[in-house]
């Protein structure tokens, strides 16, 4: 098993998020301010020593620490989103920064982020910030130049002489087939032989066969959630929410919107089986309060004991594949609850369970 992480960027501060959100905002921004919102309720997160790092730091210091702790807990690489809009990128200071320090050792691959940016989670989901367009040829060429460096990279990801692609809504791009097509022409006139697309089996996209990639990866747990609950417990956390959400308008009140039982995801992961390249997905907490406050949603009842042994099960399920990934949703989505690093509170519990995972082979 090879376990990728999925990285998010955004822990530096850039003139985008200057202008939308204020100066200075930063994912730890929305982390900093979470509040509990009922007992027991572990909120404000803190990272382990307080360490609110900035990934826009050129000395690198979090990367390369980020990438040793990935050696030392078994994780094998990380996959990071990547924000292009049709010749302009946002928060790519990170990756260029990997780029200028080849001396840190670490396994990546990239996952096109391709969706419009709205305000989302502030509940205006109309009011789109940065729409994402994807044109015709003149920009796929510009964008598979802004890639190349990376593909050529020695510690890129690749499938045989193919570097992985990942991109996290395929079928958004109505022209999919010809700009993959397109991308791995190209590749092959850089040497290498084509492009290993990957897409996303998320909440909006269910179904393999509607994304025109080489693989899948599940996209955990939005994918559970939306398509393998399950119609009854659908239908009762549905009734539920819109119940608090009623309560919620009429009184004032901020009660949190959805609690989901971790058990309910992690056994249909457990239970599914999956085809050769569908690379199984799992998560090791969930709570992104911290963003969407009480309109959010929290699982409850996660616990690094439990997050080991929905791994040993995804370990045994892709055993012996040649392409034996299994992502992690997410290596650093503090935002979101769904971080492997360490805090304050449970230190460095989950990866302590990749470890063993990994060590017991």
């Amino acid at each position: 098993m090879r376990v990728l992480a999925l990285y998010l960027p955004q822990f530096h501060a850039f003139a985008e998020n200057d202008e939308w959100w204020g100066k200075g905002y930063t994912e730890w921004t929305a982390v900093k301010r979470a509040k509990p919102l009922y007992p027991g309720h572990l909120e404000p997160r803190i990272p382990k020593g307080g360490d609110y790092y900035d990934l826009s730091d050129e000395n690198a210091e979090a990367l390369k620490r980020q990438a040793r702790e990935a050696r030392d807990y078994g994780i094998y690489g990380f996959c990071f989103y990547h924000y292009y809009f049709t010749g302009k990128t946002l928060m790519e200071k990170p990756l260029s920064i990997l780029l200028a320090h080849p001396e840190i050792s670490l396994n990546y691959c990239l996952c096109w982020a391709n969706e419009s940016w709205t305000r989302t989670w502030y509940g205006l989901e109309e009011e789109v910030l940065m729409r994402q367009e994807y044109g015709s040829v003149g920009e796929w060429e510009e964008h598979f130049r802004h890639l190349l460096p990376f593909f050529r990279d020695p510690r890129h990801i690749r499938i045989g002489n193919r570097p992985m692609l990942h991109i996290y809504r395929p079928p958004d791009i109505r022209d999919r087939k010809e700009m993959f097509s397109y991308f791995d022409r190209r590749a092959r006139e850089e040497g290498f032989d084509g492009i290993f697309t990957v897409g996303g089996r998320t909440a909006a996209f269910g179904r393999k066969e509607d994304l025109g990639t080489d693989a899948a990866y599940f996209f955990e747990p939005g994918f559970t959630l939306k398509h393998d609950m399950g119609a009854l417990p659908t239908f009762v956390d549905q009734a539920r929410t819109a119940l608090i959400r009623s309560c919620n308008r009429m009184t004032g009140s901020e009660i949190l919107e959805r609690r989901i039982p971790i058990e309910r995801i992690y056994g249909s992961i457990a239970r599914r089986e999956y085809a050769e390249n569908e690379f199984p997905g799992i998560f090791p907490r969930w709570d992104n309060t911290p963003r969407r406050s009480y309109r959010g949603l929290v699982y409850t009842g996660a616990s690094p004991e439990k997050f080991g042994g929905l791994l040993r099960i995804l370990r045994d399920k892709v055993r012996g594949r040649e392409n034996d990934f299994v992502y992690v949703n997410a290596y650093n989505e503090w935002g979101e609850g769904a971080m492997l690093e360490a805090d304050e509170a449970e230190g460095d519990a989950y990866l302590m369970q990749i470890k063993r995972v990994m060590e017991e082979g």
